[in-house]
């Protein structure tokens, strides 16, 4: 049996929106100047005051199917950490006005946040396909935006005065097909540059027998491990000197391990399709730097 889903995101927009509304009236870098700018003219910093603005997100519980009642309390608890994460991203917002550079917003904090949405709405489908037809389509819901003016969103977006959150991954939709092989170690040629390498658990040699029917989508996965290990080590030397002493956790290995929560689900799941499915690999998405 089968009852339709409570509409959560709106009803919470009015409790933990309103609050971070109010909180989001500090400064935030506004037209082209630079995090960190000063004029040259002695006078007031380069960046001009204004609101941050707010994080404006795609509604998921509106475009799920009815919800199969032993789903239910799984479905409810993504929904909520959804509404838990654009909060967050809305509080970092405001903590980090002056941070990096001119992409520091997208890099920072809207990529993460698409990458933990793509990993809760994976785990959203997960659930409902267990017992129903698995939704397809929800990772189109993962991406955000910046309501730089504090503008009501669109339509077909949530009110985000702070409420919903996370999201993927720009390299987790597709990557290129590769023959199946881990991706500990990679990206990692040797540290010239002196910031260190990334080093992550190998998931291939923890899988099952793979199915046939499923080889090829796992070998593109398991190949975008490594693509996003590479990106993750350009990013650590692209981005030395910025951010605090919190960067390289906050802006490169949680981004990063949100892209591989995502990644190892897919894997899960077309193995899934057609065998047992593996269970416990998100255990392997967290990885570290090794100075």
């Amino acid at each position: 049996m089968s009852r339709a889903l409570p509409k959560y995101n709106k009803r919470r927009v009015g409790l933990a929106g309103g609050a971070a509304a109010v909180a989001l009236t500090g400064a935030v870098i506004a037209g082209t100047a630079l995090a960190g700018e000063s004029s040259e003219g002695g006078g007031a910093d380069a960046r001009t005051l204004a609101g941050p603005g707010t994080v404006s997100c795609p509604d998921v519980a509106s475009q799920l199917p009815a919800i199969p009642a032993s789903a239910q309390a799984e479905v409810d608890r993504n929904l909520a950490l959804l509404d838990q994460q654009i909060t967050e991203a809305n509080k970092r917002l405001v903590d980090t006005v002056g941070q990096g550079g001119p992409n520091f917003v997208q890099n920072a904090i809207l990529g993460p946040l698409e990458d933990k949405r793509v990993a809760t709405v994976n785990r959203i489908a997960t659930a409902i396909g267990r017992t129903a037809d698995r939704p397809a389509g929800l990772d189109s819901l993962a991406a955000c935006s910046l309501d730089a003016q504090g503008d009501p969103a669109a339509p077909g977006q949530e009110e985000t005065g702070g409420t919903e959150t996370s999201a993927p991954p720009a390299g987790d939709v597709g990557g290129d097909a590769g023959a199946g092989g881990g991706d500990a170690g990679a990206g990692q040629d040797g540290d010239a540059s002196g910031v260190g390498t990334i080093s992550c658990p190998d998931v291939a040699p923890q899988l099952p027998a793979i199915p046939a029917s499923a080889q090829a989508e796992v070998d593109r996965n398991l190949a975008l491990l490594d693509q996003q290990i590479t990106e993750a080590n350009k990013r650590l030397v692209d981005t030395v000197g910025q951010g605090g002493p919190n960067f390289v956790q906050n802006a490169i290995l949680g981004p990063l391990e949100d892209k591989r929560v995502a990644t190892v689900n897919r894997i899960a799941t077309a193995i899934g399709r057609t065998a047992d499915r593996p269970a416990g690999l998100d255990s392997l998405a967290a990885c570290t730097l090794t100075k």
